[in-house]
């Protein structure tokens, strides 16, 4: 089993080309059974939770267009 707890943004420290990653999955994927595991995904979850959290520090940042306005 191959697994890892770094995201994807994080894989060029561990690898440090594509084609060190290709040989890596062929070498990997050679006689390896792969079972797919249907449910819900933790990592789709912190990346809905992080993606939220941005639009939300966003819209705070961004003036409101009733505030700009004179009266």
């Amino acid at each position: 089993m191959a697994t890892t707890n770094k995201p994807f943004a994080e894989w060029a420290e561990v690898f440090p080309n594509a084609a060190c990653v290709v040989s890596l999955i062929d070498r990997l994927m050679h006689r390896a059974e792969v079972l797919r595991i249907d449910g819900k995904s933790y990592r789709q979850k912190e990346a809905d939770e992080r993606e939220a959290a941005r639009k939300a520090e966003r819209a705070a940042r961004k003036p409101s267009p009733r505030a700009s306005k004179a009266p």
